[in-house]
């Protein structure tokens, strides 16, 4: 399988694809009718292969039917429903889609930013009793529309994704047909998925960890997935006794909030019977790992990924028994090195960069020329990430190169925080860069230099932020400075920021 529509003939017509809490399922056979019926709206609208289409969706079974079967025709570019309409300003932009996909009711500012833009707004309608993931796309149909192009072919782009740049705007990363469907596979045989298999996701799905692990990854395996609306640890056990899923994914924050209310929830875990939990996205705590394992009388799975690798690397293995705590396991899909700065591949045990190569990994960022000669090492794409392999092939991370803040999963340009902040008229000087966090793993500070006898406090700084930055963006740590600590060439230094200024 190397397209979307052939992913989604996997399973048997009548198998449950796309299911919902309270909601009726939709068969594999029902999701490759609106996989066609989506392609064909698609062309009417003017939308055919490699065409991006921007989708703005809140989660749940339409995001991820829309994503499929927008992906199956065309080019998805899920964006974050959070954003606030000067980052759909840049986003859309950036991305220059043909269309923007919002749900029937949306008042999110995208829409503002797509009409500025000249953008077509296409409405998608959910009828009430309707089973979950089918939809309509509304829109007015262009008189001249081309005869269709057809579903898309292995090395056209599936979907595009941005990725948080430190020295330069965030890039743009586009992924193939052939990488998405990849990694969808990878991620099934890692993890044993069979059709009997049941999901229960709670991953945001304009993330990559949802998209493809959650999501493409039981489809892959002719399996079900249960799409919420989004993480909510008060309903997630309500959630597990009545989808009764075999497994679960999501971020190491997600599992420490349900592992806080597991101890009242003791009769839903043991009538469940999870066959494994999985944790990526962001380092899981090996203490924590042992308390899920505990907990579920089940496996933890811990995975590492990025969005270059259309998520999955490595992977812890099955059967329980084989994890182990601290590493993200094993290669699983792409090959998987060592390297140092000067190109050589590192001997086990050695520390350097994590270098992969394979089938799932990007051919290379959109029209970025700079970041692609860095990027890749005779073939190999450099992930940023320091780490070693032991004489098992078990990789463990030490560290990240980049300086890009890793919030839990969100994965934040500093830049991007930085431009922000200067914007304000008290603002002189700023360095964004990332702190420790016991849960999150790191957190957004900022360094601030005021204008002369300019009058600002962190809450009023924090506010104006808050005006211009989704939520996860907002510095939840300001320092006020008379001067930024400054490298040897007098460059502002991101990393080491929080030792110097006592917030490590």
């Amino acid at each position: 399988m190397s397209t979307l529509w052939e992913l989604v003939n996997s399973g048997d017509e009548k198998q449950a694809a796309l299911t919902a809490p309270g909601q009726e399922a939709l068969s594999y056979d029902e999701l490759r009718a609106q996989v066609k019926t989506t392609a064909s709206r698609l062309n009417e609208l003017g939308v055919g292969r490699n065409d991006p289409v921007a989708i703005v969706l809140p989660n749940g079974p339409e995001m991820a039917s829309s994503f499929i079967a927008i992906g199956a025709a065309a080019t998805t570019a899920p964006l974050n429903p959070g954003y606030r309409g000067e980052e759909y300003d840049f986003y859309l932009e950036d991305l220059k889609p043909k269309i923007l996909v919002v749900a029937e009711d949306s008042d999110s500012s995208a829409i503002a930013s797509a009409e500025k833009l000249g953008i077509k707004v296409v409405r998608l309608l959910h009828q009430a009793g309707d089973p979950a993931g089918k939809f309509e796309l509304q829109g007015e149909a262009l008189a001249d529309a081309s005869p269709i192009t057809g579903f898309a072919q292995p090395d056209d782009i599936a979907l595009v994704l941005h990725t948080s740049g430190t020295t330069s705007k965030p890039k743009l990363v586009p992924l193939s047909q052939e990488n998405v469907c990849a990694s969808a596979r990878n991620v099934a045989q890692s993890l044993e998925l069979t059709s009997a298999d049941r999901c229960l996701n709670i991953m945001p799905l304009f993330h990559i960890h949802g998209l493809i692990a959650a999501v493409l990854g039981s489809l892959h395996a002719g399996a079900c997935v249960s799409c919420t609306p989004g993480f909510n640890a008060l309903k997630f056990f309500n959630w597990l006794e009545e989808v009764r899923p075999t497994w679960y994914t999501g971020v190491p924050t997600m599992h420490q909030a349900i592992l806080s209310r597991a101890g009242r929830n003791r009769e839903i875990i043991d009538s469940v019977k999870l066959r494994f939990l999985r944790s990526s996205s962001a380092s899981l705590p090996p203490k924590v790992m042992v308390e899920l394992e505990q907990t579920f009388d089940a496996p933890v799975i811990e995975a590492y990924g990025m969005t270059e690798a259309a998520h999955q690397m490595a992977c812890n293995p099955l059967p329980r028994g084989t994890q182990k705590p601290g590493s993200v396991g094993l290669a699983a899909g792409p090959k998987v090195s060592i390297m140092n700065q000067q190109g050589d591949h590192l001997a086990v045990g050695e520390i350097g960069e994590v270098v992969i190569q394979g089938e799932n990994v990007t051919a290379g960022y959109l029209n970025n020329e700079t970041a692609n000669a860095t990027a890749y090492t005779d073939g190999w794409f450099r992930t940023g990430d320091q780490g070693r392999l032991d004489d098992e092939g078990y990789l463990t991370l030490t560290g990240r190169l980049k300086e890009i803040i890793n919030r839990g999963g969100e994965k934040i340009s500093p830049r991007e925080v930085d431009e922000i902040l200067l914007d304000h008229e008290s603002v002189a000087q700023v360095v964004t860069f990332a702190i420790p966090h016991e849960k999150l793993g790191e957190e957004v500070a900022a360094a601030i230099v005021l204008e002369a006898n300019a009058e600002l406090d962190e809450k009023g700084l924090r506010d104006y932020a808050a005006t211009r930055l989704a939520g996860f963006k907002v510095p939840k740590k300001v320092v006020f400075l008379e001067e930024i600590p400054k490298g040897p060439t007098g460059k502002l230094q991101r990393i080491g920021l929080a030792e110097k200024l006592g917030l490590a």
